[in-house]
């Protein structure tokens, strides 16, 4: 959906290059989420998918299309935006903001007016409530779902996000995260994220690339990314608690017996992770935690032993192929 062959980036007056021959394939339907420390290149990378930056030499690929040929109004009016900040205009209502594409796109009246009352109840925003307000009026985490249902309103199938929820406080963006993660897999579409947040890469990433110097120095999912750092650099930037990061990712399920708990031991929703189900029993000086099924009925049990055995077994290893990823560069 998102290719990006061989693809460099160099300014005016720089030594080196911004991106530095950059390999990457991002399939239909998921997010891949590009980190790293600042001036690695992955904004400027990311800002090329959509022309607001010209390559300087490479391909990039949208839907199969290079677009080097496209015109560059038409290609950003089919590609989601969503930045650090939102970026909504002050002097409009909430509709008119989430209206502002597929007006462009000359829909019809009744159509916009039902697709802004559809993507504020997307996003969770109540569109009597609302619709009429102005951006100055709304909390930042309100800020930022606007700005998602505007980016979404057209149905693009590709979506980039630059560092969007960089200006929400911890605990908004943590919800922003979960709930923007599970609507743009709902919806399938083809996501490139930048980020300087591993923790947020990881929760929102189907594949995540770090950058070092304008190119990829290791591209993977993210329980492989954590399980098995390719260099110390690598290491280092996803930082010494990476095991624990890791149990966030892997479901209570896959370290779970239906043996009971013994009697005392806390309770953990079988839909939490390993971190969440280690919590709890820390919390509770427990050495074993009960499951619970959606009715909230135990259906087993998961232990400390059985986490330590969970985290020590690393990931099957994947090809470049198989996750979406290539580190293929120039020589310098």
């Amino acid at each position: 959906m998102i290719r990006l062959e061989d693809i460099e980036k160099r300014f005016p007056g720089q030594a080196r290059p911004a991106v530095d021959g950059i390999e990457l394939e991002v399939p239909a339907g998921e997010t891949c989420v590009l980190i790293g420390p600042s001036g690695c290149g992955k904004t400027t990378t990311l800002r090329m998918v959509n022309r607001l930056i010209e390559p300087s030499a490479g391909r990039i690929l949208v839907e199969g299309e290079d677009i080097a040929g496209a015109d560059p109004v038409r290609l950003r009016r089919r590609i989601g935006y969503v930045i650090q900040g939102v970026g909504l205009f002050p002097h409009l209502t909430v509709g008119d903001n989430v209206a502002t594409v597929p007006r462009l796109l000359a829909w019809p009246a009744s159509r916009v007016a039902a697709r802004v009352d559809e993507m504020l109840s997307l996003v969770g925003l109540e569109p009597g409530e609302f619709r009429d307000r102005r951006p100055g009026s709304l909390s930042g985490g309100q800020r930022q779902r606007v700005g998602v249902a505007r980016a979404l309103a057209a149905d693009p199938p590709v979506m980039l996000m630059d560092e969007p929820f960089g200006a929400v406080d911890p605990v908004v963006r943590a919800r922003l995260q979960r709930d923007v993660a599970e609507i743009l897999r709902r919806l399938g579409k083809t996501v490139l994220m930048v980020t300087h947040d591993i923790d947020e890469a990881v929760r929102m990433g189907d594949r995540v690339a770090i950058m070092r110097d304008g190119r990829i120095v290791q591209c993977d999912r993210p329980e492989r990314l954590l399980a098995a750092p390719a260099e110390p650099f690598v290491a280092d930037f996803v930082g010494a608690d990476r095991g624990l990061k890791r149990l966030a990712l892997i479901p209570v399920g896959e370290a779970a017996s239906p043996r009971s708990a013994p009697a005392g031991s806390p309770t953990v929703d079988g839909g939490a992770s390993l971190q969440a189900a280690l919590a709890a029993m820390l919390a509770a000086g427990a050495e074993a935690a009960a499951v619970a099924g959606p009715d909230g009925s135990a259906i087993g049990s998961v232990t400390l032993a059985a986490i330590r055995e969970r985290a020590r077994t690393p990931p099957a290893a994947q090809s470049p192929a198989k996750t979406g990823c290539s580190l293929a560069t120039k020589a310098r």
